[in-house]
């Protein structure tokens, strides 16, 4: 494999700006990596090799006559295919897209394009974002680069799979239940959703014509996907910051993103909870779980405190605010055409009859919620859980049925990621260490509203404590 792979965006910047490597040598290197490993991962749905040997190209043209470029000069980077980028085909994964390309960036896609990253294509995500998992209707399953035989999570799947498989230092997913992190922790990498409105989002459903194409705009963040927490802060650097197209999007200047990862966190007061008081979590993932707690107690000088927030399982309201921020009258006129073609968990979802009790209910949860969360993290500088309560299990399934010797609903296995997304706090996946048969296991960090500089820096001290990105997943051997 191609050295370069192994570079983060940050030393793969300055060697391009420095002209000690160029674009172009950065982006055929991933251009390699995919050709070889797509036809086994498919992380990517639309490759677009052309655009970015056109990016790169143009980078080092600027380069040799000597121009500025941006921070992100020359470094490839993958986007989910939810997130609309401009002449690119961008399908949502389902079959009413199948040949949709948008006329215009998303907020991200042009911040990113400005600062100079090279995109490397679209990556797989399930139909429309309705999942944990990755699988569609429309494109071959993303696979696990640490067991092919096992889902990547979802449902930012693809990018993942493009990072832990060396194809990309950066990747953008988006994050409505815990679709950045859900990824991130199965496949090894970081994946970082900052604050409600840090990032922007520009709602794809800009008129009649797109239903469906839209955000889920009161639980859906757009986040960074990485091999190093430093390269997170370097991309929140060029992603975070107000727009006028998102009502949401906060006033910047708050965090410093890179110095919050040099931060020491000697003396948090940190409050561990393995499954909310509720959630059934697999023997394995808890065994993972608390050696990564003791790296914060025994290595990084935390105060740890045992204790749970105390809401009640959210999970129903949760769903419901997902149909409340859906396009339902759109969406339900494409059944008649579609419907036959669509994933059967997104028909269920669409043809429920919903009320407006159903709605208010779940808004008033949220409430409930938010208000137990900010008045627990008033004790607590930072709160750690797993991520998630399994390991990577097989492809094409929803999720299991039986977790710690109880039956359980197949989205049960996301009970610790989706509440952060009902009370918009930031939230992180940190690779936490392996289940006995080598399978990744995430760690979810878990700031106070608005708190992100300090998930960055407790996230930076915990890598330093026990690094992973030297770790490979065994496809990478093959």
């Amino acid at each position: 494999m191609n050295e370069i792979l192994n570079f983060d965006a940050h030393k793969l910047a300055r060697l391009i700006r420095q002209r000690e490597l160029s674009a172009v040598e950065v982006t055929t290197a991933s251009l390699e990596q995919m050709q070889q490993l797509e036809p086994t991962l498919h992380a990517f749905c639309t490759p677009t090799p052309e655009l970015a040997m056109a990016q790169a190209e143009a980078i080092d043209l600027k380069l040799a006559k000597g121009e500025t470029v941006g921070p992100l000069a020359g470094v490839p980077i993958a986007v989910k295919d939810l997130i609309n980028t401009a002449g690119v085909k961008t399908t949502s994964g389902s079959f009413v897209y199948e040949h949709f390309i948008a006329d215009e960036d998303d907020i991200v896609v042009e911040r990113v394009r400005n600062a100079g990253a090279v995109i490397l294509g679209k990556t797989t995500a399930p139909e429309f974002g309705y999942s944990g998992v990755g699988h569609n209707p429309l494109f071959e399953s993303p696979r696990n680069p640490w067991d092919i035989s096992k889902t990547p999570g979802g449902s930012s799947a693809g990018s993942g799979v493009a990072l832990a498989a060396r194809m990309c230092p950066l990747a953008l997913g988006s994050d409505g239940g815990g679709s950045v992190r859900i990824p991130a922790a199965h496949c090894g990498v970081y994946g970082l959703k900052a604050s409600m409105g840090r990032v922007p989002l520009y709602p794809g459903c800009r008129d009649e014509r797109y239903p469906g194409v839209s955000s889920w705009e009161s639980l859906e963040h757009i986040g960074p996907m990485t091999r190093s927490v430093a390269d997170a802060a370097l991309m929140m650097s060029v992603i975070a910051g107000p727009d006028a197209r998102d009502r949401h999007s906060i006033p910047a200047g708050d965090v410093d993103w890179l110095g919050a990862t040099q931060r020491d966190i000697k003396g948090l007061r940190v409050a561990v909870s393995a499954d909310w008081g509720y959630a059934a979590v697999a023997p394995e993932v808890r065994e993972v779980f608390a050696q990564a707690v003791s790296v914060f107690e025994r290595e990084l000088g935390c105060v740890v405190e045992y204790a749970h927030p105390g809401f009640n399982d959210p999970r129903r309201a949760f769903m419901a605010l997902v149909a409340m921020d859906t396009d339902l009258v759109g969406m339900r006129r494409l059944l008649p055409e579609f419907g036959d073609k669509m994933s059967p968990h997104l028909v269920d979802m669409l043809t429920r009859n919903w009320t407006a009790e159903d709605f208010t209910n779940a808004i008033t949860e949220r409430k409930a919620v938010t208000n137990q969360m900010w008045r627990f993290m008033q004790r607590y500088d930072l709160l750690l859980t797993p991520t998630l309560a399994v390991a990577p299990f097989p492809l094409h399934m929803q999720g299991p049925e039986v977790i710690e010797g109880r039956m359980v609903a197949n989205n049960e296995w996301l009970s610790l990621c989706f509440p952060m997304n009902l009370t918009g706090q930031p939230a992180a996946s940190i690779p936490a260490g392996f289940t006995p048969s080598g399978l990744p296991v995430g760690l979810q960090l878990v700031g106070r509203h608005l708190d992100d500089a300090t998930v960055l820096a407790a996230s930076a001290a915990f890598e330093q404590a026990q690094p992973w990105n030297h770790l490979q997943p065994g496809v990478l051997s093959r």
